[in-house]
């Protein structure tokens, strides 16, 4: 079969076999690769809306007894460097997001030992009584699979327990690459893919939304990255849980597995196979933290339908080197030169009421 007429099918929401995915990705020039994920993101979404959330990041302790290679973050237990916030610490935190209208909280850190199932519990129902009107999108795979660990629990019941105390959505946090060869050597420690696909189950069996992400550009080959989209395909079918996809890549500055930054135009390759590929998830996120906003804005064109979030706070990627940041103004600047208008939304991809800023 033709290179066109892959992307002629894929264009029009066909499914691509993985073969067919790894030659797109492998063959496919990049502007036609392009302009068939923009084509589909045009069916699927109004095209000239490009949303976004304001949320935050709040990176509640460092201390973590995975010791990911990727990951310049961490600390490992009884480290002098480690730290474990308060629940007040956590709460002023939130405060100052929800201050600047954030809906959308991410409390997320280490798997700290350290810290019991009730310790969640209790800062998670404080978040909800005192902000009511903000959404728990927080915590991690690994995070849940720890506090399991620790409690000596069956995942769902760590799971349902958050959920009650009011943790609403789960992000895909932890995901990076979901192939075994990959995840032996940049972190070893870590839960397994099938473990990180079983939690991804119950959560969304238990009713909780969830997001699922992709971190390429350590170690693996196009052949894994599409691999792991077939997975996170695959429980899609299942599951139909997954609300959005978010592809990021590694940033190797200041992390022990070092290694060279991807370029843009991988950037923007991975993301339209992704949108090709990914047929049956709804959203695709350009994460403009690791790439830039001009990166962001060229993401829009290759099938990419959300610009992400404002990210008030957040110390993991800025640990490995990273130094980009924008407010909510530089986030809609970005949307409307690029040619779009921007869109307020909440977690679960409902647009608000909020009016968007002035352009001046």
């Amino acid at each position: 079969m033709s290179l066109r007429s892959m992307l002629d099918r894929a264009a029009n929401g066909g499914r691509l076999s993985f073969d067919e995915g790894v030659r797109l990705y492998l063959e496919a020039d990049l502007h036609d690769l392009g302009a068939a994920a923009h084509a589909r993101r045009v069916q699927l979404h109004p095209p000239d809306l490009v949303t976004y959330v304001i949320d935050t990041t709040v990176n509640y302790t460092n201390v973590c007894n995975v010791h990911c290679t990727f990951c310049a973050f961490f600390r490992p237990e009884h480290h002098r460097e480690g730290y474990t916030m308060s629940h007040d610490e956590v709460l002023a935190r939130v405060k100052h997001a929800a201050d600047q209208g954030a809906t959308q909280i991410m409390i997320q850190g280490g798997v700290n030992p350290e810290l019991r199932v009730e310790w969640f519990e209790e800062l998670f129902r404080r978040v909800c009584a005192e902000y009511p009107h903000v959404d728990l999108h927080s915590l991690s795979v690994s995070e849940i699979v720890g506090l399991a660990r620790i409690e000596n629990l069956p995942v769902r019941d760590v799971l349902q327990r958050l959920k009650t105390a009011g943790m609403k959505s789960l992000p895909g946090a932890g995901a990076e690459i979901l192939v075994e060869r990959v995840r032996k050597r940049i972190s070893a420690r870590k839960v397994k893919p099938e473990e990180w696909i079983g939690v991804m189950r119950e959560a969304q069996q238990l009713g909780m939304p969830t997001t699922a992400t992709m971190m390429f550009g350590s170690i693996e080959t196009p052949q894994e990255r599409i691999e792991h989209l077939n997975i996170i395909r695959d429980l899609q079918d299942e599951t139909n849980g997954f609300l959005a996809f978010i592809p990021w890549y590694y940033i190797p500055y200041k992390t022990p597995l070092r290694g060279k930054e991807a370029t843009g135009l991988e950037y923007l390759r991975v993301l339209a196979i992704s949108r090709l590929y990914l047929n049956n998830i709804p959203h695709l996120q350009a994460s403009w933290l690791t790439p830039g906003l001009k990166m962001g804005q060229l993401a829009l064109f290759y099938g990419c339908d959300d610009m992400g979030g404002t990210i008030i706070e957040e110390q993991v990627v800025h640990d490995a080197g990273n130094t980009n940041e924008a407010s909510r103004r530089d986030l809609e600047e970005a949307i409307r030169s690029a040619g779009f208008k921007p869109a307020v939304r909440n977690t679960y991809w409902n647009l608000r009421e909020e009016p968007v800023l002035s352009a001046h």
